[in-house]
């Protein structure tokens, strides 16, 4: 059936038919072009115009790389105590409660288990939509249990990183996850089981200054903003005008801090490839 048939009809007060197109386009932020939402859809979120890659959800993600879209997902039943009580314009536990109810997660991260053009692997995928896709006490447990299971299973590891970093509302509990997960990385690389980091857009803050750095192979999607600092803070630090296209995914790769930048139709291939060469 068409999909202008599946849409609400109303009468107007002539009794002319409307039919109700809400949602069913999409206004690109970087070509300011009017895409039709089932043709970004179909074309894995990237605008078919400019290339800009939009933002997509955990379970797209896992969607996309893992093959059939099946795979078990592990270490589901973990939430966060808000050990510190907090509350800033809104109660710490409210904020949780309202993330899970949205997203439908304990927390903003997926484990998973499947297979990737028929290897195993294991993938930890974050959500943005949780709270930013911050790392609390959870995710730092979460994925260290992926790192673990991997080394455990000799395994490869795939990581999707997409956060605006550390859980501030968590305090230091929040910062100590950074050293916990690459301690754990360390003990993986012990034993020769590979790790790829993927970076989306964003990958910040803690998060890029911990495990998402640390990849045997790191890549990122074309134009993902990834870095540390907010550019404003480090302009006003150094007291320079930063250049062009700064924090953005092509510049560090330009300046050795990537590996590669994989367009998202390419990327399972692109790691499929890199997986054949790192275990023959």
């Amino acid at each position: 059936m068409p999909w202008f048939k599946r849409q609400p009809v109303t009468l107007d007060a002539s009794g002319e038919k409307n039919v109700r197109t809400e949602g069913l386009w999409v206004k690109c932020e970087q070509c300011r072009q009017i895409i039709w939402k089932k043709d970004l859809d179909e074309n894995m979120s990237v605008c078919p115009k400019c290339g800009k890659h939009f933002r997509i959800d955990a379970r797209t993600r896992l969607a996309q790389l893992l093959d059939d879209n099946q795979y078990e997902t592990f270490d589901t039943n973990l939430s966060s105590t808000d050990p510190l009580s907090f509350v800033d314009l809104k109660a710490y536990r409210n904020r949780l409660q309202a993330a899970q109810r949205d997203t439908q997660l304990k927390d903003a991260i997926i484990n998973a288990y499947g297979k990737l053009d028929g290897r195993p692997v294991i993938i930890s995928a974050m959500e943005y939509a949780f709270i930013g896709g911050s790392m609390g006490a959870v995710v730092g447990e979460v994925i260290t249990r992926a790192i673990e299971r991997a080394h455990d299973a000799r395994t490869p590891l795939i990581i999707v990183s997409a956060s605006g970093g550390a859980r501030m509302m968590e305090g230091v509990i929040s910062l100590m996850q950074l050293a916990k997960i690459s301690a754990a990385l360390a003990r993986l690389d012990g034993a020769k089981v590979p790790y790829i980091s993927v970076l989306t857009d964003p990958t910040t803050g803690g998060v890029t200054a911990s495990f998402a750095m640390l990849g045997d192979l790191n890549i990122a999607e074309p134009g993902a903003l990834i870095g540390f600092a907010g550019p404003r803070v480090i302009e006003q630090t150094i007291r320079q005008k930063l250049p062009p296209g700064f924090q953005r995914a092509e510049f560090l790769l330009e300046h050795g801090f990537l590996d590669a930048v994989v367009p998202r139709k390419e990327l399972k291939a692109y790691i499929s490839r890199a997986l054949a060469f790192m275990i023959p």
